[in-house]
């Protein structure tokens, strides 16, 4: 197996939420987990913590010195299912640090040509001057911006496959073509947002692409839209980096969703981005998200490690062509990707 650029840092335990689903006994469960498995060609590296500057890039001011001070304070609720500590300003700046740092690796050093970035809060429902979602600061859009700024990537693909619309990623690339975002989400579902009309705006236009699908959906209809939909997308778009909001809520036996990803289906689903930047020669990213099921959690991302390090990407499957999802999909985003239906232009 290649070598999987590995960042994570203590902090993450110091975020204490309480009796709260987003814990951090899931940063303890994938520990285990590793452990347990005891192969995974891990490149342990300790995730940074963001600066100020770094997390500018993405948040204004007046949201970052917020959640210093809250936390200073000794933390208290943000909202109604978001809470902060008197660690979690750490945790949050080593968590959006790490998912940098991953770039830096990915993109500067390519030391290894896959990393995941474990640490908490997550951060794929922090808008720009909001925390909600148990979510402080967007790590993975901060990452983004990374690539962007420091490592002149032109172009970044950011495929979130947590079971919630990643909303706050999806606003701030909103009108960005720089950034191509593109979600698979139960609908309906917290926090409602991620429509299939919802397409960017401006200069973004067709470059934010919703994928939401019903409660149910299995691994079959995920791995169709990754295989169907979204990697001809990555082969037009031609990405420098593809980055992944790697949320494992998804799965069946998550408490918070009802869609029906396997163990195996998180593994399948990463084995296809791999193909595809292969084909396109660059790297894959993850960083963590959502996932509350703590064997389910430490399983899966045992799975995707492995399938990140794996000399060679498995077989593509395939998934079905005709699964309704993937045509309703391809004919939907065709009108701003014509290499989805076929053609060579929009009409």
């Amino acid at each position: 197996m290649a070598p999987v650029a590995y960042l994570s840092h203590r902090a993450s335990l110091d975020h204490d939420t309480g009796a709260h689903p987003e814990r951090s006994a899931r940063i303890t469960a994938i520990e285990a987990a590793i452990a347990d498995h005891g192969r995974l060609p891990l490149e342990r590296l300790e995730a940074p913590a963001a600066d100020v500057a770094l997390l500018g890039a993405v948040h204004p001011p007046a949201h970052i010195e917020a959640i210093r001070a809250l936390a200073e304070r000794g933390g208290g609720a943000i909202d109604h299912d978001t809470v902060a500590s008197a660690g979690s300003y750490e945790a949050a700046r080593h968590a959006a640090g790490g998912a940098a740092a991953l770039v830096d690796v990915l993109l500067g050093e390519r030391s290894a040509p896959t990393g995941f970035s474990v640490a908490r809060p997550p951060g794929h429902h922090a808008e720009a001057a909001r925390a909600m979602g148990f979510c402080l600061f967007n790590s993975v859009a901060v990452a983004a911006r990374r690539a962007r700024d420091a490592h002149g990537c032109p172009r970044v693909l950011v495929l979130d496959w947590d079971v919630h619309h990643g909303n706050g990623t999806n606003d701030i690339f909103h009108a960005d073509p720089g950034v191509l975002f593109v979600s698979i989400h139960q609908w309906p579902l917290y926090p409602g947002t991620g429509p299939a009309s919802d397409a960017g705006t401006g200069a973004g236009l067709g470059h934010t692409v919703n994928l939401p699908v019903p409660a149910g959906t299995d691994d079959e209809g995920y791995l169709a839209l990754v295989e169907q939909v979204i990697a001809p997308l990555a082969r037009a778009y031609r990405p420098g980096l593809l980055l992944i909001s790697a949320g494992f809520d998804a799965h069946r036996d998550d408490p918070l969703a009802d869609v029906a990803l396997s163990t195996d289906g998180f593994a399948a689903m990463t084995h296809a981005l791999r193909r595809v930047a292969g084909e396109l020669d660059v790297p894959v990213g993850a960083v963590l998200e959502g996932g509350y099921d703590l064997d389910a959690l430490g399983d899966s991302v045992v799975a995707t490690l492995e399938a990140l390090g794996a000399d060679t990407p498995a077989d593509a499957n395939g998934g079905p062509s005709e699964h309704p999802l993937v045509v309703e999909a391809r004919a939907r985003v065709a009108r701003y990707w014509p290499e989805l239906s076929g053609r060579t232009s929009v009409t």
